[in-house]
């Protein structure tokens, strides 16, 4: 099973304002939706209450919380990112996403296999940051499509997909054996 990080990201590392997306770029939302769809897809609380709000459709989602109270219908839900991994993997799923928020890319970012990046070439406001990451050592950029802002699409923007690095054999490296 392949564990992908997705998200779009502002120049200022910018993900997040008031649990919300800063940005709307239509030709994003309609990537995310083609990667994702048939797929589990995981994240955070915030993420989901505030800015999915429902599960999306065609996906299997999964809710992260310790917060035992929390419920929500058409959702599995799962008390730690191992958790919910765990329950992605048990289903034969052959790539898994991480959708956010910020803590969540945070837990998973050394452990993901590849990175969907939408690069929003501006600078925004927020309160929300995507991780700083080594994309020498830890990461490989390995497509890159770049788009002009127009009519649909507020800011210019790359679409990025990074690959774990990996040792000779084409094995990925374990983060710590990266000097992490």
């Amino acid at each position: 099973m392949r564990l992908s990080i997705i998200a779009a990201v502002a120049a200022n590392r910018v993900i997040g304002r008031n649990n919300r997306l800063p940005f709307h770029q239509s030709t994003d939302l309609k990537r995310f939706k083609a990667l994702t769809m048939g797929h589990h897809v995981l994240m955070g609380r915030k993420t989901y209450g505030d800015d999915v709000a429902k599960p999306l459709p065609g996906r299997a989602n999964v809710v992260i919380t310790n917060n035992p109270s929390f419920a929500a219908q058409g959702v599995a839900i799962a008390r730690s990112v191992d958790e919910a991994i765990a329950k992605a993997g048990a289903s034969g799923d052959d790539e898994v996403f991480i959708l956010g928020g910020g803590e969540i890319f945070r837990q998973t970012i050394h452990r993901a296999d590849r990175m969907y990046i939408t690069q929003i070439h501006a600078e925004v406001e927020g309160d929300t940051f995507f991780p700083e990451f080594d994309d020498v050592n830890e990461w490989h950029l390995t497509d890159r499509e770049d788009f002009e802002a127009d009519e649909k699409n507020e800011y210019p923007f790359s679409f990025l997909t990074y690959d774990r690095a990996s040792d000779a054999a084409g094995n990925p490296v374990p983060f710590d054996e990266q000097g992490g």
